[in-house]
């Protein structure tokens, strides 16, 4: 691994790093022949200039130049990755995603997909940010007129960061709960006045089973926990002050995993990123066990060929994929950018992408085996029929499992829903560090703790909605218009940016300047043609059958379609927004001039540090 200072390919045999004092002897090493004559012989200073000096000098040492954060070291990078990427997304909306689209036929598309669309994004992403060492908005200065779609990915974080915490309050209640002597989703309640299976049921119990029956972890997390409506015609009710309280210890604590920035978050992330899979082992050893789990399994693998082909099972493909390795967000930009130049982020995209689509397939067969185990017992043959889909599906199934152990289910309860806690405080935290790199880039005077205890506060208050009996409803529409939809969207923007008009043949000398080797033809080709074609397909298809959102079997309120639009169009109005904006600001003595230079990169552009950044600008001059 080379970094910015070892890397051959930039530094050669010079080196570019100046002791205070010595710029005067030194610069003619740099730029031979060019600054002889530029400095006149230094003369003694008089005592008054020597006073002056003293001055400045303590001036100086108060207000010593402010450094942008960096990494403490390159595994703290790579795990914080991974627990970024590696999330709710893939034990919670993987499994829902795959059994909203027939299971087997959504797992061939999906690793498609990722290899097609993900890895080459991800990869594309980790470069800009570590190159240019600028957020996911400054990163733009590539292509000013684009800075849009930062600022829109900023909203669209913004936006999921505030239901993502929603679900690590549910977490919360349940890891509460699990210390209780009788986990409370195990047993039947009077008042719940349904057919019910206690999860908690024993093979040796005299109890007859029939269709109509639901389980008790399914009816506790919708009856007690969110005390769900059936539809949210009537309101979305008032929050449960219990799980709002749990949501401030959420916000809470990643405001103090935030306080000092990467620099805390680093530290965090080795047990954000490592521990969860101990726990997904143990409970996936025993999904396995349990009567009829491989039938469920086999659903979830055996491709429904006449599903296949059908679009909305691509598109949802490519949204989750999105979702999971976060891509398209900015959270991947604003982590690189913290990078020492020359870290081999080539390697750590490569190792980020084959561990997520291993968990979500892991978490995939782990929660199929339990819902093949409860279509088991309910003598079931469909195995999508046996429980709602949705964000509850982690909170009925695993449960469910859990509560069927004969020894020690409190244990099991509480260390997976540890761990669950760890996977979406992992991801929440590279959610708000992009909103407080945002900030922090464009407000230097802004301390870390400042900027995470603003957005702490107002997470909070924002996710009390969630916290509601109508929550879920809610969770689901803002979901679709304001994370799916306009991620969607964006990184075909984002895509067309960096491709085409930034430049795929640009962006390999960048990569070569930087990591001193040329991507193969297989990055080349996805960047140019088959990740941008496939993207836009895909949105043109959905655009062109697009039907109304719809929560269960019931149709949203009108109302709730236009918030939902409204919360999109929050997020898309930025592109034509910014655009004129940085026209505007160009030098040029016709429109068109301005035009032409709105769309190519600032002055500035290029490594964070002067010397490399000097360099780079006769690299690019001698290669055109």
């Amino acid at each position: 691994m080379m970094y910015g200072h070892d890397n051959p390919t930039f530094i050669g045999d010079t080196i570019y790093t100046v002791p205070p004092g010595e710029y005067r002897q030194n610069i003619t090493q740099f730029y031979p022949g060019k600054y002889q004559q530029t400095f006149p012989p230094a003369q003694p200073p008089t005592q008054l200039e020597a006073n002056e000096g003293e001055k400045t000098a303590d001036k100086k040492e108060k207000k010593p130049p402010k450094e942008r954060d960096s990494w403490g070291k390159g595994i703290e990078f790579l795990l914080s990755c991974i627990a970024m990427s590696v999330g709710l997304g893939n034990i919670w909306r993987f499994p829902f995603i795959a059994l909203e689209n027939g299971g087997g036929a959504f797992v061939i598309p999906y690793i498609i997909v990722l290899v097609l669309i993900g890895k080459p994004i991800y990869f594309m992403e980790m470069v800009f940010g570590q190159f240019s060492s600028r957020g996911s908005v400054k990163v733009f200065d590539c292509v000013p007129a684009m800075r849009g779609v930062g600022v829109g990915q900023i909203v669209s974080v913004a936006i999921v960061a505030t239901y993502y915490s929603s679900l690590m309050a549910l977490t919360l209640s349940y890891f509460a709960n699990s210390f209780r002597q009788i986990l409370p989703w195990g047993s039947c309640k009077d008042e719940w006045n349904v057919t019910c299976i206690p999860s908690g049921y024993r093979e040796d119990s005299n109890m007859t089973w029939t269709n109509s029956t639901k389980s008790s972890a399914e009816l506790y997390f919708l009856k007690d926990v969110l005390r769900a409506k059936d539809s949210i015609d009537d309101g979305i009710g008032v929050p449960n002050w219990t799980l709002v309280t749990f949501l401030a210890i959420s916000w809470g604590i990643v405001f103090l995993i935030l306080i000092k920035g990467v620099r805390s978050s680093g530290k965090a992330s080795y047990v954000l990123a490592i521990f969860p899979y101990f726990v997904l082992s143990i409970l996936f050893v025993r999904a396995i066990t349990l009567p009829g789990s491989m039938n469920g399994i086999r659903y979830f693998l055996t491709p429904q060929w006449d599903k296949i082909l059908d679009p909305k099972v691509w598109y949802a493909a490519v949204t989750q994929v999105f979702f999971s390795l976060s891509v398209c967000f900015g959270n991947i930009i604003m982590y690189s950018s913290y990078n020492k130049f020359g870290h081999n982020v080539y390697r750590d995209s490569n190792i980020v992408t084959t561990i997520d689509t291993f968990t979500s397939l892991l978490a995939g067969c782990c929660i199929f085996g339990i819902l093949g185990h409860l279509a088991h017992e309910l003598n079931v043959d469909d195995i999508s029929t046996v429980v709602k889909s949705g964000a509850g599906l982690a909170f009925i199934s695993y449960p469910d499992a859990i509560s069927k152990f004969k020894t020690f289910p409190q244990v099991f309860s509480v260390l997976f829903f540890m761990m669950l806690y760890l996977l979406g405080i992992g991801s929440n935290v590279a959610m708000v560090s992009s909103i407080m790199t945002i900030i922090r880039d464009r407000f230097k005077k802004v301390k870390n703790w400042h900027a995470a205890l603003v957005i702490s506060i107002l997470g909070t208050i924002l996710g009390s909605v969630y916290m509601t009996p109508g929550g879920q409803s809610v969770l689901k529409l803002v979901d679709y218009y304001g994370a799916s939809f306009i991620a969607f969207v964006l990184a075909i923007a984002e895509l067309y940016t960096f491709s085409y008009i930034y430049g795929v043949d640009r962006f390999c000398n960048d990569i070569q300047f930087m990591l001193n080797f040329r991507p193969n033809w297989y990055w080349r080709t996805c960047w140019r043609y088959i990740t941008p074609g496939l993207m836009t397909v895909i949105l043109v298809y959905t655009l062109l059958t697009l039907e109304p959102l719809k929560d269960g079997d019931r149709d949203y309120p009108q109302i709730a379609y236009v918030i939902g639009w409204c919360i999109s169009a929050l997020g898309l109005i930025q592109l034509p927004i910014f655009a004129i904006y940085a026209i505007c600001k160009q030098k040029g003595n016709t429109l068109w001039d301005k035009i032409k230079g709105a769309f190519k990169p600032t002055s500035n552009w290029g490594p964070r540090d002067s010397a490399l950044n000097a360099k780079y600008k006769e690299y690019i001059r001698t290669i055109d």
